[in-house]
């Protein structure tokens, strides 16, 4: 018996250690009411505002593919190259 009585004991005292992880997420979260609403204070964008934002991530679509084909272009020389010497 005294083997599991201190396993017993033993897990009695891990888990009075053991944080209540639940009451931590209720605190970060603000709870767990159906009545409560998120509320963002966003700025309006101009017309304008919205054109340029649209153009720059347009370019920069253009860029990150640019970049991903001259690599996958460079990858497929690279291996016909090595290929083709073998």
């Amino acid at each position: 018996m005294p083997l599991g009585e201190s396993m017993r004991s033993t897990l009695k005292s891990n888990k009075s250690i053991m944080l209540d992880k639940s009451k931590r997420f209720r605190k970060t979260l603000g709870g767990y009411d159906k009545n409560r609403k998120i509320e963002f204070n966003l700025p309006k964008a101009t017309p304008e505002q919205l054109k340029e934002i649209r153009q720059k991530l347009k370019k920069e679509n253009q860029n990150l593919w640019i970049k991903i084909l001259s690599i996958t272009a460079i990858l497929i020389v690279g291996l016909v190259w090595m290929l083709k010497a073998s």
